[in-house]
């Protein structure tokens, strides 16, 4: 059962990918957030994006669409957060694809303005420096493609507030 750090860390993305609001994901959801993202990125292919988050969505209604209607609850996708602590390998591989969606400019690292530009497109707003500062664990001023699997690897399968991975979307609201 996902601890209440769980359901506060997925109920952040939930609510970032759920474009309509009607408490439901669905492709719209999914096709709405890459344009949301693709308008504050300053490169990258706005295609090779759409087609990365709709991958992520036929990866999610897959694993967790339990009653097949096409749409994921929350509730549906906390039942695959319970099992992604010993998932690493499949965890990672969606961390990959995500990694090629952040990195704009496919320098193989995640700078500061990367990394804000998501948080911008999922959020509404870029987050302060700080996150940034946290996120990146060894300190050299960008995330490699390893820091950010071990970090999206944190946030879908720990349960540790003070994990620097907790906070990849952003800051959580206490």
């Amino acid at each position: 059962m996902a601890s209440e750090l769980q359901r506060r860390k997925i109920g952040v993305v939930f609510t970032g990918m759920d474009a309509d609001g009607d408490g439901f994901l669905e492709e719209s959801d999914f096709r709405a957030l890459a344009a949301r993202w693709s308008a504050v990125r300053v490169a990258g292919d706005p295609e090779r994006l759409a087609a990365i988050m709709l991958g992520w969505w036929a990866t999610l209604l897959a694993a967790s669409d339990v009653n097949r209607d096409g749409k994921v609850t929350v509730d549906e996708v906390l039942t695959v957060v319970d099992r992604l602590p010993g998932m690493r390998e499949a965890v990672t591989a969606t961390a990959d694809a995500m990694f090629e969606a952040v990195d704009e400019n496919a320098d193989d690292l995640v700078s500061p303005g990367e990394y804000g530009r998501m948080i911008e497109a999922w959020s509404g707003k870029a987050p302060g420096p700080e996150v940034f500062a946290r996120l990146d664990t060894d300190g050299d001023g960008s995330l490699s493609r390893a820091e950010f699997a071990d970090l999206w690897f944190e946030f879908w399968a720990g349960d540790d507030a003070d994990a620097p991975g907790t906070q990849i979307f952003g800051p959580l609201a206490a």
